[in-house]
């Protein structure tokens, strides 16, 4: 598609041979610099009239009469320096051709024809070649934003740009990560991909930058140790960064033309890219955002029946009929972050992902601070589902522990047999998740494995044990650290000393407390059957608690 609107190439460009081409510069002969008539011009500029603070005249042409030129000869060595490009003298030079500074070309009119008409021609052919940029800038906007207004997508983009090219063109992410290409394959494309991201991981000057765009031009490695010319725009949206468009051309000569056609292109293509970009991120949060409310409305068992289930399982692809585990974990960011949510949202997904398996699906997302993780099961009896979840889960405890900088505690339920029965396996995982939390495990802890509390489940609800609760537990509420130091006591085995010890106080204080915790629930806590009914009462307490909790969460979804 790139046709004639393409040709921004060397015949748009105005150099000092270009004008010397020019019919008005009949007869003109080049006095100096004939070795840099290759050099760009942009405007012209009177002698008499260079400024005399020391801004750069790069591209610039001075004109002179040469009456002017013998009265301000001293300039010409300030004027060289400063990067001015050519001298063009309207009529015959007077001065000797030492007294001309080198690193100046100087043309030599044959007939005198005014700055005027110098002045206008320059200027012709400057917006001559300005006016084929913005036709060639618009051809290529016009051919992207087509393309994105139908909904053509990334990829189609991406081998839009190729074609403008003719040249291999690549879309990478923030992280440097291919997201669409089109003309490389197998090793070329893992060997420039290589290259190019550690070519842009180390930044470029301030004086390399090209205007806000941030346009690079970098030779990079390719395959078989060949180097290749890597042309990149960064995707950038006010002050969010979005990653690059890159265009890869086989050679380590490009010319300028090709230089400023493929700057064209990668700016245009970076508007374009990075909205389609931002469009896809929207989709897919949209898409995450309805996975989580689903995996929620699944874990919550807040379905109106059984067919919206069914429906939006198979709107997200989920098998209903697979066995699923559920795994909980409290969630701590190892960072401060602008969002918490959306970070506990990432961190639950990272957790779904520890384990690669093909054979299995991960779902994640976080309801407050616990990351929920709803895993499908590869199938066998029940032995082997609960294998195979103490193995996840240890997975799971192992590298949030890592990520987090922190022990964590990770919980799980028993296999759910479809996903009707996911909320019950939801249940039993936030139960387990409580209880470790109260008793300050930091592992990987099944709803089995805390026997001693969740056998209690049953009875925890009915009258007498929360008689019980009210005679063994409420009356130490009132008194400093009463139920703590009976629940210390109790863990170690009704052991004075032992208990004293860990509690860094004198034996005798210890016998104080245990006599002033008999008095306040009236039975002595010392005899072993007491010991047995206040443990009761203590575990039904904290299982009522973190049942609350539960059921607190539950409805308020």
């Amino acid at each position: 598609m790139a046709t004639a609107h393409a040709n921004a190439d060397e015949g748009n460009r105005l150099t000092i041979q270009r004008l010397l081409d020019e019919p008005l510069m009949s007869g003109a002969r080049v006095v100096a610099g004939a070795e840099r008539l290759d050099h760009e011009l942009t405007w012209m500029l009177p002698l008499t009239e260079v400024p005399p603070w020391p801004d750069p005249l790069d591209a610039v042409a001075l004109y002179a009469r040469p009456e002017a030129l013998q009265a301000n000869g001293t300039m010409l060595t300030a004027i060289a320096a400063r990067g001015a490009t050519v001298l063009v003298v309207d009529g015959p030079i007077d001065l000797p051709r030492t007294a001309l500074p080198g690193g100046l070309v100087v043309i030599e009119m044959a007939l005198p024809v005014g700055f005027g008409a110098l002045n206008r021609l320059l200027a012709e052919r400057t917006l001559s070649q300005e006016l084929q940029v913005m036709r060639y800038s618009s051809h290529v906007h016009a051919s992207l934003a087509g393309l994105f207004h139908r909904g053509a997508g990334l990829q189609i983009l991406i081998r839009e740009v190729s074609n403008l090219t003719r040249n291999p063109a690549v879309a990478l992410n923030p992280r440097g990560q291919v997201v669409a290409q089109n003309g490389l394959a197998g090793n070329a494309l893992e060997t420039l991909s290589d290259s190019v991201r550690r070519m842009l991981a180390t930044g470029v000057p301030a004086a390399r930058r090209s205007g806000p765009h941030e346009t690079r031009v970098d030779p990079v490695a390719g395959p078989g140790g060949t180097t290749w010319t890597c042309i990149s725009s960064a995707i950038q949206h006010g002050k969010a960064f979005h990653g690059w468009v890159v265009i890869l051309v086989a050679s380590d000569a490009l010319s300028h033309a090709d230089q400023a056609r493929h700057r064209i292109v990668t700016e245009q293509a970076t508007a374009i890219l990075g909205s389609e970009m931002l469009r896809q991120h929207s989709v897919e949060e949209a898409e995450e955002r309805a996975r989580g409310d689903f995996i929620q409305a699944l874990v919550h068992g807040s379905f109106s029946s059984e067919h919206e289930m069914r429906a939006r399982a198979d709107h997200h692809e989920i098998d209903i009929g697979s066995p699923f585990g559920v795994f909980v974990a409290h969630g701590e960011l190892p960072h401060s972050v602008d969002n918490p949510v959306a970070g506990m949202v990432r961190l639950a997904r990272y957790a779904a992902g520890v384990s690669l398996d093909s054979a299995v699906r991960a779902d994640a997302t976080a309801i407050g601070d616990v990351l929920v993780v709803l895993r499908t099961l590869r199938g066998g009896d029940d032995a082997a589902l609960r294998r195979e979840m103490a193995d996840f889960a240890q997975r799971m405890y192992d590298e949030l522990e890592t990520r987090c900088g922190t022990a964590v505690a990770v919980s799980y339920g028993r296999p759910a047999h479809g996903a009707g029965k996911v909320c019950d396996s939801y249940r039993e995982a936030r139960i387990a998740l409580g209880i470790a939390r109260r008793l300050g495990r930091t592992s990987a802890t099944s709803y089995q494995e805390l026997r001693s509390f969740t056998v209690l489940a049953e009875i925890v609800d009915s009258e007498n044990s929360r008689r019980l609760v009210r005679e063994f537990v409420e009356p130490l509420r009132s008194g400093p650290n009463l139920l703590g130091t009976l629940t210390d006591y109790l863990a170690h085995g009704g052991n004075v000393n032992a208990t004293a010890r860990a509690l860094n106080v004198h034996r005798n204080t210890m016998l104080a407390k245990l006599d002033r915790i008999s008095r306040t629930i009236g039975v002595d806590v010392r005899e072993p059957e007491n010991q047995f009914t206040a443990w009761l009462a203590i575990r039904l307490n904290l299982l009522a608690e973190v049942e609350a909790v539960a059921d607190r969460e539950s409805r308020f979804r």
